[in-house]
Protein backbone atom coordinates (compact mmCIF):
# COMPACT_ATOMS: atom_id res chain seq x y z
CA UNK A 1 0.00 0.00 0.00
CA UNK A 2 2.98 2.33 0.54
CA UNK A 3 4.83 1.63 -2.31
CA UNK A 4 1.43 2.14 -4.22
CA UNK A 5 1.13 5.42 -2.13
CA UNK A 6 4.38 6.33 -3.32
CA UNK A 7 3.87 5.62 -6.94
CA UNK A 8 0.85 7.68 -6.55
CA UNK A 9 2.75 10.65 -5.72
CA UNK A 10 5.43 10.29 -8.30
CA UNK A 11 3.22 10.27 -11.11
CA UNK A 12 1.31 13.18 -9.97
CA UNK A 13 4.50 15.30 -9.42
CA UNK A 14 5.68 14.16 -13.02
CA UNK A 15 2.16 14.05 -14.63
CA UNK A 16 2.24 10.82 -15.91
CA UNK A 17 -1.54 9.39 -16.16
CA UNK A 18 -0.94 5.99 -16.97
CA UNK A 19 1.73 5.91 -13.71
CA UNK A 20 -1.05 7.81 -11.71
CA UNK A 21 -4.09 5.16 -13.02
CA UNK A 22 -1.67 2.05 -11.83
CA UNK A 23 -1.28 3.20 -8.44
CA UNK A 24 -4.62 4.03 -7.73
CA UNK A 25 -5.53 0.36 -9.12
CA UNK A 26 -2.40 -0.60 -6.59
CA UNK A 27 -4.35 1.32 -4.12
CA UNK A 28 -7.06 -0.73 -4.16
CA UNK A 29 -6.11 -3.96 -4.77
CA UNK A 30 -3.91 -3.60 -1.76
CA UNK A 31 -7.10 -2.00 0.60
CA UNK A 32 -8.78 -5.11 -0.95
CA UNK A 33 -6.45 -7.48 0.24
CA UNK A 34 -6.09 -6.33 3.74
CA UNK A 35 -9.71 -7.24 3.85
CA UNK A 36 -9.96 -10.76 2.48
CA UNK A 37 -7.39 -11.41 5.41
CA UNK A 38 -9.35 -9.72 8.71
CA UNK A 39 -12.09 -12.03 6.89
CA UNK A 40 -10.04 -15.13 6.94
CA UNK A 41 -9.05 -14.53 10.34
CA UNK A 42 -12.29 -14.23 11.60
CA UNK A 43 -12.94 -17.61 9.55
CA UNK A 44 -9.47 -19.25 11.11
CA UNK A 45 -10.90 -18.30 14.84
CA UNK A 46 -14.55 -19.84 14.07
CA UNK A 47 -12.94 -23.21 13.48
CA UNK A 48 -10.47 -22.48 16.13
CA UNK A 49 -13.89 -22.50 18.68
CA UNK A 50 -15.76 -25.58 16.73
CA UNK A 51 -12.80 -28.07 16.91
CA UNK A 52 -11.86 -27.01 20.63
CA UNK A 53 -15.81 -27.62 21.55
CA UNK A 54 -15.60 -30.73 19.21
CA UNK A 55 -12.42 -32.16 21.35
CA UNK A 56 -14.53 -30.55 24.84
CA UNK A 57 -18.03 -30.61 24.85
CA UNK A 58 -19.54 -28.97 27.53
CA UNK A 59 -16.65 -26.55 28.03
CA UNK A 60 -17.35 -22.82 29.17
CA UNK A 61 -17.09 -19.98 26.45
CA UNK A 62 -14.65 -18.04 29.30
CA UNK A 63 -12.39 -21.09 28.85
CA UNK A 64 -12.50 -21.37 25.52
CA UNK A 65 -11.49 -17.70 25.39
CA UNK A 66 -8.61 -18.36 27.59
CA UNK A 67 -7.29 -20.74 25.54
CA UNK A 68 -7.13 -20.24 21.87
CA UNK A 69 -6.35 -16.36 23.11
CA UNK A 70 -9.36 -14.33 22.60
CA UNK A 71 -11.87 -12.33 24.38
CA UNK A 72 -15.36 -13.63 25.78
CA UNK A 73 -17.19 -11.57 23.12
CA UNK A 74 -15.15 -12.76 20.24
CA UNK A 75 -15.85 -16.46 21.09
CA UNK A 76 -19.63 -15.70 21.64
CA UNK A 77 -19.36 -13.64 17.98
CA UNK A 78 -17.83 -16.55 16.61
CA UNK A 79 -20.36 -19.34 18.25
CA UNK A 80 -23.36 -17.18 16.94
CA UNK A 81 -22.10 -17.22 13.44
CA UNK A 82 -21.62 -21.35 13.56
CA UNK A 83 -24.74 -21.74 14.86
CA UNK A 84 -26.20 -19.32 12.49
CA UNK A 85 -24.52 -21.36 9.71
CA UNK A 86 -25.96 -24.54 10.89
CA UNK A 87 -22.46 -25.60 11.92
CA UNK A 88 -22.98 -25.71 15.59
CA UNK A 89 -26.01 -27.53 15.68
CA UNK A 90 -25.90 -30.42 18.51
CA UNK A 91 -22.73 -28.74 20.59
CA UNK A 92 -22.92 -28.24 24.08
CA UNK A 93 -21.69 -25.24 25.41
CA UNK A 94 -21.73 -23.92 29.06
CA UNK A 95 -23.17 -20.44 30.08
CA UNK A 96 -21.13 -18.29 31.55
CA UNK A 97 -23.13 -16.55 33.76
Amino acid sequence: MALAAANEWVAGVAEDCAALSAALCLCVCAAGMFGEDLLQRGYHRDREVLAYIAVYPGVAIRHIACVIGAFEQVVARNLDRLTSDGLGQGLVVQSDT
